[in-house]
């Protein structure tokens, strides 16, 4: 099959990595792909040493976030462009299905015109709104398939395409090189940590109230927030300050970002999870899970659905049973702490391999491409 594979970004993020890791995957099935992205980001010289052509498109940049009235007028004038620019590469890809990787382009696959059947890939929740009302109706107007990350995301677009064309596939992630260590810290001092981006929806703020409370039970505990603020806006570079001026006072250690995931958490004991409501399945809960690492988790958004608790994870509704869960946990015999890896990791082989997630994003692809 030939693939238009459409992204709204050309810098790393969770659902473009899920991209990367998934052209391997075209190419040893037969098929071919053409990628579009917007931007000068690094995705376009990773994209093409994986052997795939890759194509700009005119897509912002835009602020993250609210979008201001600039960016909204910057987006209407666009879009007509956009879809012009879409129509051009389906064609140059002789292309017989279109992905698209981000609700952004959404209006402009729509004005395009397409003949060719259009999937959308959704990796996060959009807020009810004019935002959402436009993706949806632009799903509307093409016929979309729609593949969510998980029910909390797929949900809302459910109102504007046929529950035939809904699907939901938890993502896959790579596991380790090696075969994990079992988290059993001994005489050690279990390390606990937050790895991601410095934002508000990632929780750093609270990762620090956290361990302010854990340490009072359990003094001798490390604490680790792994990431930096990825947006050079005032606000996200606020937030990254307050959270490093806080996380100081608290001994907080802050390694910056790490590109290998898995010497990471080859590392730490603990992994916390305090993200916001409108968080979807965070990769970061696979990739603990993958590498033998419990996770605490606050209650947000779609974790639920990847976290069977009491098991390899545990949720939390607030700051305070997120601590005293972690104390429990951490108290525990050495054994117990094993049993809790292992489990982990059982999660991970049952449900969340990239294998797994090919096949199923294979299966929806083909679907999508074959019915009318």
């Amino acid at each position: 099959m030939r693939l238009l594979l459409l992204d709204q970004f050309s810098d790393p993020g969770g659902a473009q990595q899920g991209l990367l890791e998934f052209l391997p995957a075209v190419r040893e099935r037969g098929w071919s792909a053409l990628v579009g992205m917007p931007g000068e980001g690094a995705l376009f010289q990773r994209v093409r040493d994986l052997g795939f052509d890759a194509a700009r498109v005119r897509c912002g940049p835009y602020r993250s976030g609210g979008k201001s009235l600039t960016d909204a007028a910057r987006f209407a004038a666009g879009t007509p462009v956009l879809a012009a620019q879409i129509r051009s590469l389906a064609n140059r890809a002789n292309a017989q299905l279109v992905y698209v990787n981000g609700p952004r382009l959404l209006p402009a696959v729509a004005w395009a015109g397409l003949r060719q059947p259009v999937i959308f890939h959704s990796h996060s929740h959009i807020f009810p709104g004019a935002v959402r009302r436009l993706a949806g109706m632009a799903l509307r107007r093409c016929g979309a398939w729609v593949v969510g990350s998980c029910r909390f995301v797929a949900d809302p677009w459910r109102p504007f395409v046929p529950e035939e064309r809904v699907s939901v596939i938890y993502n896959g992630v790579a596991g380790p090189a090696e075969p994990p260590r079992p988290r059993s810290h001994g005489s050690r001092a279990p390390t606990i940590a937050c790895l991601g981006r410095i934002a508000p929806e990632k929780g750093q703020r609270e990762f620090v109230a956290a361990a302010s409370l854990i340490r009072r039970s359990l003094p001798e505990c490390r604490f680790a927030i792994f990431g930096a603020a990825l947006f050079a806006e005032a606000g996200a570079q606020r937030y990254d300050a307050e959270v490093r001026a806080a996380g100081a006072r608290e001994g907080v250690e802050f390694p910056g970002w790490v590109s290998d995931i898995y010497s990471v958490l080859d590392k730490i004991d603990l992994l916390l999870v305090p993200s916001a409501a409108h968080e979807a399945t965070t990769r970061v809960i696979l990739e603990a899970y993958a590498a033998g690492v419990p996770v605490i988790a606050f209650r947000s958004g779609g974790i639920p659905e990847v976290i069977d608790h009491g098991r390899a994870g545990w949720l939390a509704d607030s700051v305070q049973e997120m601590a005293q869960l972690a104390v429990d946990l951490l108290r525990r015999d050495a054994q117990s702490l094993a049993d809790v890896s292992r489990q982990a990791r059982e999660a991970w082989c049952g449900n969340f391999t990239l294998e797994r997630y090919h096949r199923q994003l294979f299966e929806a692809l083909e679907r999508a491409a074959l019915l009318p």
